[in-house]
């Protein structure tokens, strides 16, 4: 791809910029979003899950009692209040969801929430909006066939778009749907983009299949070279035309793509603006990060959430190219640091996700 030596410079001078932010964050961390993982219960059973959820009875999850207390706690402490970002499994299905999020509304916080929408209809919407639900975010994985083979649940697809059509009549700040494109459905891109274009999404977010959880007993949906050039050649040309379709946050993409395909550059913000509490009260960066005695930082049943947050982390307030054996020296270093912490191999210190050699 050819670049205007003029925008070279303008996005070399944004990513030194990036740099300087992401060092100053391992001196001085700033929490802007607090994931809360309710439950690793599942209606659905998606192969890419990358916290290997599914339908079961999960014992020792937090009670509503530890979840406000945790609220308290997190809005006496931190100024201004970080975001809550709601996630599980399937949020929904724990039993004291809109009695905790109703509190943590009255404690002035906003939230938004991450679902397959299989459980919303008009009424459970209006309970979203009545709890101060203000963004979600719903998983459509493919065209109806594909949609409902990937995440194991037969149906799923129509449940899932007619509740995203209730959460679209209710109202909200921001309705979005999440695709994860992979080696089998990426021949549907411009099909899903003709379904969501009827509708009145906020945003459209399509991402790469990532090499963690479940998904790394599929290596052969994993995407070629030829796959990644054919989305984000897919996302860009979207994206010149103003349709809102974005990429997600991870990874570094490059000259060629760097803001190209989302509004700023590639930052992982694990551990040093994001953190999460999961359903047992472990707390640890990104939810996606593989879960090890490494990657967990402690226990809010144990400690106090501040606490941790405070004095634990430091493992994510480093460069990850300090520890990734395959990312030492590499001269991309100052605005990738290692790439993204969830595709991190923990047992073989390596990074599995890398587009050097493949788009750059």
């Amino acid at each position: 791809m050819n670049i205007p030596q003029e925008l070279i410079k303008m996005k070399n001078a944004h990513m030194e910029q990036v740099a300087a932010y992401r060092h100053g964050l391992y001196e001085k961390p700033v929490l802007k979003q607090l994931f809360f993982e309710f439950t690793q219960n599942c209606n659905e059973k998606c192969f890419h899950c990358g916290s290997s959820c599914g339908l079961s009875r999960v014992e020792g999850e937090l009670e509503k009692e530890e979840w406000l207390a945790i609220i308290d706690e997190v809005a006496e402490n931190f100024k201004p209040k970080p975001m809550l970002c709601i996630t599980g499994g399937e949020p929904l299905l724990y039993k004291d969801f809109f009695e905790v999020m109703t509190y943590a509304k009255n404690k002035g916080f906003l939230w938004g929430m991450t679902t397959n929408a299989t459980l919303v209809d008009t009424e459970v919407a209006r309970k979203l909006k009545e709890a101060g639900m203000r963004t979600v975010s719903v998983s459509i994985d493919g065209l109806p066939e594909t949609h409902d083979r990937q995440r194991g649940l037969k149906g799923g697809y129509i449940r899932a778009m007619k509740g995203i059509q209730a959460m679209i009549d209710v109202g909200f700040d921001h309705v979005q749907v999440t695709t994860v494109i992979n080696h089998e459905n990426i021949d549907q891109l411009d099909a899903l983009f003709d379904i969501m274009d009827k509708i009145d999404i906020d945003s459209w977010r399509v991402i790469n299949l990532e090499p963690m959880g479940r998904a790394l007993d599929y290596p052969e949906k994993m995407m070629t070279p030829d796959d990644y050039h054919r989305l984000f050649s897919f996302i860009k040309e979207k994206r010149e035309q103003n349709y809102p379709v974005c990429y997600g946050c991870t990874h570094y993409l490059g000259m060629d793509y760097e803001r190209e395909l989302r509004d700023w550059y590639f930052i992982c913000s694990a551990g040093r603006t994001t953190a999460s509490i999961m359903s047992k009260g472990e707390v640890g960066a990104c939810l996606d990060i593989e879960r090890n005695e490494r990657s967990v930082q402690g226990n809010v049943r144990q400690e106090r959430f501040t606490d941790i947050w405070n004095n634990k982390f430091s493992l994510f307030r480093q460069e990850l190219d300090n520890i990734a054996e395959n990312c030492k020296g590499c001269e991309h270093s100052n605005y990738c640091a290692g790439g993204s912490w969830h595709s991190y191999d923990f047992e073989n210190a390596r990074q599995r996700m890398c587009f050097k050699g493949v788009i750059f």
